[in-house]
């Protein structure tokens, strides 16, 4: 097959090149290029709904690609420096969990931070994988959860010499990055595989201002949100591999989860935005930073907040920090970052991308403008003088270490029974709870139920965070292991 340059964006071409022949449609999707819809036609408009089509000879097939899609995945892999990359349309979770079920199976070990997306842990309940957790250090003055240490992920290594893999975040939701290059070398040297969740590090592939990327480490594979900073279409991926990790098998692993029945809107969507970060991506993303900055140094103006950076960087838990990341402390102003992140979008309609006990996070890529910047400058300042009041009575920290009794899949599968969440204290949960955004679990199947975790719920309800994962909506209720 040909080799093709950055500029082609074969999906998208083949798509437009079967837009013009105008096919009589006698396949799926039934809406037939949107005539049995009309409704949703007018919502998306025809060109959308034209190009919302099924896999054919023409335009290849994702579970099996053998010309456009694998054209679309062989640039890709050269835009991010991988040996090859996986185009990817059930979002980054499924890229996550393709990662885990390619190198672990039952019982077998993964050396990872806790404070995971809970894609790696449902991957776990899936295959039987076992976690081995580091214990992200964490900032007492910001109350977040940090990077692996090195040398506590060596010492992890050194008392699970069995272990398959050691994952890694690449950067963290606040922009927090580990020593993944050190850490991929400890790895290697004893035998095992080196995974990223590099959901947020997309813009990593084109600046040298930002820390290096996974693939640039020598990472074995690399989950990357392209819908995040990258700018395709929500629930698109890409899901990279380095030159030790077998195409073939990693493909058979996707195709046990992954539909066949791949979105053309968000292969497109992919192939697009590859396109666009290979030939422009560098001077976007400098611009990125620079908004990025501008920010930083006005909302430092504001009495209450600090937007961190750099300076928590201490080359060890903070090894080094994402600048586009715009993380904001709220704790001084008296107010919870869920409030704070409330207040935004009820008062001033701006919408953030999550705000937790202590701090927001205001998420910039390619598609913000400075008068954007500065409207979200001049209502934090407001926020501040309207709302600000005494610090009191407010959670500092967001991350508690967990108590791990049994493996994710032995307690998700387990016989359990439902108690309330007071009346779960000393119990083992048999589910996820967590607030989204992020999707961190504050439990996961098989941690034991605490006090302490359980006065972070309350506390999580009573601000109004939007909780996620257990059987009960209402989450007055937890599923635990009967009997245990």
């Amino acid at each position: 097959m040909e080799k093709l340059s950055q500029e082609c964006a074969p999906i998208y071409e083949a798509l437009e090149k079967f837009r013009k022949m105008r096919v009589v449609p006698f396949d799926v999707p039934g809406h037939k290029r949107g005539r049995g819809n009309p409704e949703l036609e007018r919502l998306l408009g025809e060109r959308c709904m034209n190009l919302d089509v099924n896999s054919m000879k023409p335009l290849d097939n994702l579970c099996h690609p053998v010309s456009v899609i694998r054209q679309a995945e062989e640039l890709a892999a050269e835009a991010f420096h991988a040996a090859h990359a996986f185009l990817m349309v059930g979002g980054t979770t499924s890229s996550v969990q393709s990662m885990i079920l390619s190198v672990a199976k039952r019982g077998e070990k993964i050396i990872l931070p806790r404070n995971v997306h809970r894609s790696v842990l449902t991957a776990m309940v899936l295959c039987g994988a076992v976690p081995v957790y580091v214990n992200p250090q964490c900032s007492n003055r910001l109350g977040i959860p940090l990077g692996m240490s090195v040398a506590d992920v060596e010492k992890a290594i050194r008392e699970n010499p069995d272990a398959k893999a050691v994952l890694v975040n690449n950067p963290t939701y606040y922009g927090v990055c580990s020593d993944i290059q050190s850490i991929v070398k400890l790895a290697h040297d004893n035998g095992m595989y080196c995974l990223a969740d590099e959901a947020h590090g997309t813009h990593f592939y084109f600046s040298d201002k930002l820390p290096v990327s996974a693939m640039d480490a020598g990472a074995d594979m690399a989950a990357v949100s392209m819908h995040k900073s990258g700018g395709s279409l929500t629930q698109s991926s890409l899901l990279l591999i380095g030159p030790n990790m077998p195409k073939g098998h990693v493909r058979q692993i996707i195709n046990l989860t992954q539909t066949t029945s791949g979105s053309y809107l968000l292969m497109a969507s992919l192939d697009i935005s590859r396109r666009n970060l290979a030939l422009r991506g560098k001077e976007t993303f400098e611009k990125v930073i620079e908004l990025a900055e501008y920010a930083r140094t006005e909302i430092n103006e504001i009495p209450g907040f600090y937007a961190f950076s750099k300076e928590i960087i201490n080359k060890d838990s903070v090894y080094d920090f994402d600048v586009t990341k715009l993380s904001i402390h709220t704790l001084e102003t008296g107010l919870a970052g869920i409030e704070v992140y409330d207040l935004l979008r009820d008062e001033y309609d701006i919408q953030i991308e999550f705000g937790d006990f202590g701090n927001i996070l205001a998420y910039l890529s390619i598609g913000d403008r400075k008068r954007d910047i500065e409207r979200l400058v001049s209502s934090l300042s407001e926020v501040a003088r309207r709302f600000g009041k005494t610090k009191v009575d407010l959670i500092e920290q967001e991350y508690i270490p967990p108590q791990v009794a049994v493996s994710p899949q032995e307690a998700f599968y387990a016989e359990k029974e439902s108690k309330t969440l007071r009346d779960a204290i000393g119990f083992i949960c048999s589910e996820f709870v967590m607030c989204y955004p992020p999707g961190i679990p504050i439990l996961a199947p098989g941690e034991k139920v605490t006090k302490e975790i359980i006065e972070h719920i309350e506390y999580a309800k009573e601000k109004g965070c939007t909780i996620t994962g257990p059987e009960d909506a209402e989450i007055n209720y937890l599923n635990v292991l009967k009997g245990v």
